[in-house]
């Protein structure tokens, strides 16, 4: 019985000192991803700010929109951010380096009740190329190394279906500083094709349902008539979103409650901060994405 008492009473103070911990937490670090621009980041990403500082009560809530998506993952792993939203290749970039150092909590479910993404080659039709056997000897654009959809998943899956390196088909590939601008690359002639992250379901005149195509057909910037999707993926995991492990179980499990009825309590912050059509969030462990782990490990490393 006593021993039974002690085991109780030193689990009752872990948690209080968890609980203290969060408490403690005066400025809550949000990472945001490279790929759009920094303007419209901040403010898709302002209302989850607001609603963090309110529901958590912390003096402040910092948005770092990261020029790259190695700027997250640095900061993720230097403890100067506690929480972002990974591709799954970045994901795997962290866990490659200190798989103690973010957990996942939550991934995003499409409208189709998947939790998988495309990788989409996109060229203008003006261009001729119709498939990727018709696109060999053309210029291929990347989105940013730390990318799965923009270039850890064509870098390796292309090539199964051309029967050769990206670097000997394509007459050149070059990263373009995020999705946004490789879709702007192909639409302004500076790349054949360009590789990007996209739901595959839904309308291509809409974008589909979501993926950076969808937001910039969204807001005008590219026309889908001028478009055509000449290369898909196989099935991608949605990334994760991510809280830095040192925050302790109580902060995490909180996150992630907070998370989950985020849709449900402001639909538009959620569609803002996802920027497409996706029906919520569900749970997600780290062996969600043993595959693109191995994958990166294989094909660049950490």
């Amino acid at each position: 019985m006593f021993r039974k008492m002690v085991f109780g009473a030193v689990s009752l103070l872990a948690m209080a000192a968890s609980a203290a911990h969060a408490a403690d937490i005066k400025e809550f670090r949000v990472g945001i991803l490279g790929g759009e621009n920094e303007t419209d980041r901040l403010r898709n990403y302002q209302c989850l700010a607001d609603h963090l500082k309110s529901e958590f009560g912390f003096e402040k809530v910092s948005l770092f929109p990261a020029a790259d998506y190695d700027g997250v993952i640095q900061g993720l792993l230097g403890g100067t951010l506690d929480f972002a939203e990974l591709g799954a290749s970045g994901y795997a970039s962290v866990y490659l380096k200190d798989p103690k150092a973010v957990t996942p909590i939550l991934t995003t479910k499409q409208t189709d009740g998947s939790t998988g993404y495309y990788s989409v080659g996109l060229a203008l039709k003006t261009s001729g190329i119709t498939d990727i056997k018709s696109a060999k000897g053309k210029k291929l654009g990347y989105a940013d190394p730390d990318s799965t959809s923009g270039y850890l998943i064509p870098l390796t899956q292309i090539p199964k279906d051309t029967g050769a390196s990206n670097e000997t088909y394509f007459a050149s590939t070059q990263f373009n500083g995020g999705h946004e601008n490789n879709v702007l690359a192909v639409r302004d002639g500076k790349v054949d094709i360009a590789v990007d992250d996209s739901s595959g379901i839904g309308d291509f005149k809409n974008g589909y349902t979501s993926g950076t195509f969808h937001k910039e057909v969204a807001k005008g910037a590219v026309d889908p008539n001028d478009f055509v999707e000449v290369w898909r993926s196989g099935l991608i995991p949605n990334g994760p979103l991510v809280v830095r492990t040192a925050l302790g179980d109580d902060m995490t499990a909180k996150l992630a409650a907070f998370f989950t009825a985020l849709p449900g309590k402001d639909k538009a912050c959620f569609e803002g901060v996802e920027g497409g059509d996706f029906t919520g969030y569900v749970p997600v462990k780290p062996d969600f994405y043993s595959v693109i782990v191995e994958a990166r490990k294989a094909a660049i490393g950490g």
